[in-house]
């Protein structure tokens, strides 16, 4: 076999046709980088579905204010267990959830897994009733609201 049938010549047009379809294929895939960018540009992370911003405030997915707790360690260690978790229901992640950026998941001293923001703990306050509610903010002077 001839190596001019092995690998026919392209024309100029074809082979101008071809690039641009390369060209293409490489910007759409652009966006599917692993660097944690969640789509939102240099520096950003996007929030796990169990969590989201409102108001300038971290909120549940049903709206709930999340908070931290200054005893947490930034390793993401809860200090918010036993008793405590009563007042201060850990925000849990199921088995296939994946941290991305600033969100994280973190085990507790009871095997559960818990979300964290910049390695600190997310927690709900039992006393807010209704979506938008921050009555736990400033609680012993250790609870916080948690802010992006």
């Amino acid at each position: 076999m001839s190596q001019s049938a092995a690998f026919p010549r392209l024309s100029a047009s074809r082979l101008a046709l071809a690039a641009g379809a390369v060209a293409l294929a490489a910007l759409g895939l652009g966006g599917c980088s692993s660097m944690g960018m969640g789509g939102m540009g240099m520096g950003m992370s996007s929030a796990p579905s169990a969590v989201k911003v409102t108001n300038g405030s971290l909120t549940d997915a049903h709206g709930m204010t999340l908070y931290t707790f200054d005893r947490d360690t930034m390793a993401g260690k809860s200090a918010c267990n036993g008793n405590c978790t009563n007042n201060w229901p850990p925000l849990t992640a199921n088995d296939a959830d994946k941290g991305s950026g600033d969100y994280t998941i973190i085990v507790r001293d009871d095997g559960k897994k818990q979300w964290a923001y910049r390695g600190k703990p997310l927690y709900l306050w039992s006393k807010d009733k209704m979506p938008g509610d921050q009555t736990g903010d400033g609680f012993m002077n250790a609870w916080h609201i948690a802010k992006p």
